[in-house]
């Protein structure tokens, strides 16, 4: 069932609102190795902890080559606050009607003190240059993120 979108397969195109409002579309990337990150909400602790270990590891995504995008069925108003309160050197999209959390199948139903809800499951894809998901992280822990991912990026390059 999960994720809908393995290795291999196209990047499904999309077109957000990232923390300023200003729209990114996923095909003008081309060319960029892609981190696309989903995430539950924004100003929560999994959700803090993941984003500022990604803002204090830029040095080690820039070397990679690589640019990160988080995206979380927040509206654009509280992605901007998340954004501007932990002081993020990536972008936030704002997908409010989960439209792409469905498209990469992370919109899926959770449980939480005996009541079912649905939510983004945070879940992480590598895209490469040419818009093809290349690794997927489908139920990434906000503590080993960044190592799964870098470790990732560098196995792709080593095999490329």
């Amino acid at each position: 069932m999960f994720p809908v979108i393995g290795p291999g397969a196209p990047a499904p195109d999309f077109e957000l609102p990232d923390q300023d409002g200003e729209s990114v579309r996923l095909s003008a990337l081309r060319g960029r190795t892609i981190v696309l990150y989903f995430y539950p909400r924004a100003n929560t602790p999994g959700c803090t902890t993941q984003a500022c270990s990604i803002r204090d590891r830029d040095a080690e995504y820039a070397a990679a080559g690589v640019k990160v995008i988080g995206i979380s069925p927040d509206p654009v108003a509280k992605v901007k606050k998340f954004h501007d309160k932990k002081d993020l050197n990536f972008t936030l999209l704002a997908d409010e009607d989960h439209a792409v959390c469905d498209r990469y199948g992370v919109w899926v139903q959770k449980s939480m003190y005996g009541k079912t809800y649905m939510g983004a499951q945070r879940a992480t894809f590598i895209i490469d240059r040419d818009g093809c998901i290349r690794h997927v992280i489908p139920k990434a822990s906000p503590k080993t993120h960044d190592d799964e991912v870098l470790e990732a990026i560098a196995e792709l390059k080593a095999g490329a």
